[in-house]
């Protein structure tokens, strides 16, 4: 007889169901079943929780933290019992950038493997239980000092954050600006402040949020005039840096219009839109630096964890950045909230056993 367990279902735009699916079963002998005991809400769902379904309704989600409870027979890094989280992005763990823990670029796969996306084979990690292909590269394990709430940061948030303004290159002395200041843009601040940075400007429509950012030794930016103002607080050169944690047409636009010439701009943020207009004109004319990618969460975590445990990443204020603990069984008013960027809301974390 088929058993059965609870997770988040994308039904179609803003609906999301609570419901019982088959447990998942161990992939194959290089696999393992992790009994979730934290996941997260990305910003990054909202996109899929705006559209429908390409291929059917299917378990959300991609950002967890658990307990091993199954390993195949051919797992040689895990243990049943080790606490782990689950990088977001998925590798086959055997070509030349996975085994570097580049998995996005893994040259196997024909296009990147992400939980809760509704690839065949690929379930989603706001669920009780999770199926983790290529485990020994595809899971990390979770010091016990470290808590589930750090742990999904680390999943995805923090590295992205991390990854954002690694490629910016943040420097000792730098002035960066952070636009879009939801967890992942929180998170750039604490990593540029981690990078040496001696200022971060910080640029929001929400005033909570430019708030929140304040508190993490941000200087909020309050004009209308956003760029205009970034200019002035840097002696009207511009910031040497700018990461922008939304990526839109309108936020890149803003990156270049403030970065300094020379300066650098890094984008993580994920539109909602195919293709949008890009100010070529305005780049050429700064000799700017300009990247934009998509994390491997596997290629960052070794540097996050040192910066951890070297006391430049602040656990704590990681761990204040969730604002709402949530059931999984009120995952459909989780949604709601998170997308209706209700007052003070930052991370939502959701705990499977409610």
């Amino acid at each position: 007889m088929e058993d059965f367990m609870k997770a988040l279902i994308h039904l179609g735009p803003g609906r999301i169901g609570y419901e019982s699916v088959p447990d998942p079963i161990l992939p194959d002998r290089q696999g393992a079943l992790v009994r979730t005991t934290m996941c997260g809400l990305c910003g990054s769902d909202l996109h899929l929780y705006h559209g429908a379904p390409a291929h059917g309704s299917y378990c959300i989600g991609h950002e967890a933290v658990g307990e091993v409870v199954e390993v195949g027979s051919e797992v040689r890094d895990f243990r049943v019992g080790d606490r782990v989280l689950l990088p977001a992005i998925l590798g086959c763990g055997r070509c030349d950038p996975c085994r570097a823990g580049d998995v996005y670029l893994c040259r196997t796969q024909s296009a990147p493997m992400i939980y809760g996306q509704g690839f065949p084979g690929i379930g989603g990690s706001q669920a009780e239980a999770v199926a983790v292909p290529n485990a020994d590269r595809n899971l990390w394990r979770l010091p016990p000092g470290l808590s589930d709430e750090v742990g999904i940061m680390l999943t995805d948030n923090l590295a992205t954050a991390w990854f954002c303004a690694r490629r910016a290159r943040v420097r000792p002395g730098d002035v960066v600006a952070v636009i879009g200041l939801g967890p992942v843009g929180q998170q750039a601040v604490m990593a540029a402040k981690a990078m040496g940075a001696e200022r971060v400007l910080g640029i929001d429509l929400l005033r909570s949020r430019r708030a929140a950012a304040a508190l993490l030794g941000a200087e909020p930016i309050e004009a209308a005039d956003v760029v205009q103002a970034a200019i002035e607080l840097t002696g009207g050169d511009g910031p040497d840096v700018v990461l922008d944690a939304n990526g839109s047409a309108v936020t890149i636009g803003l990156a270049i219009g403030m970065v300094r010439k020379g300066g650098r701009v890094s984008v993580v943020g994920l539109s909602e839109s195919p293709q949008i207009d890009f100010p070529i004109i305005g780049s050429m004319l700064k000799n700017l630096d300009f990247h934009i990618g998509v994390c491997s969460v596997q290629a960052e975590l070794p540097a996050l964890f040192g910066a951890i445990e070297a006391g430049r990443i602040d656990t704590g204020a990681l761990e204040a950045l969730v604002t709402h603990r949530m059931g999984l069984s009120e995952g459909a008013e989780g949604y709601a909230r998170f997308d209706a960027r209700e007052g003070g809301i930052g991370k939502v974390v959701f705990d499977p056993t409610r």
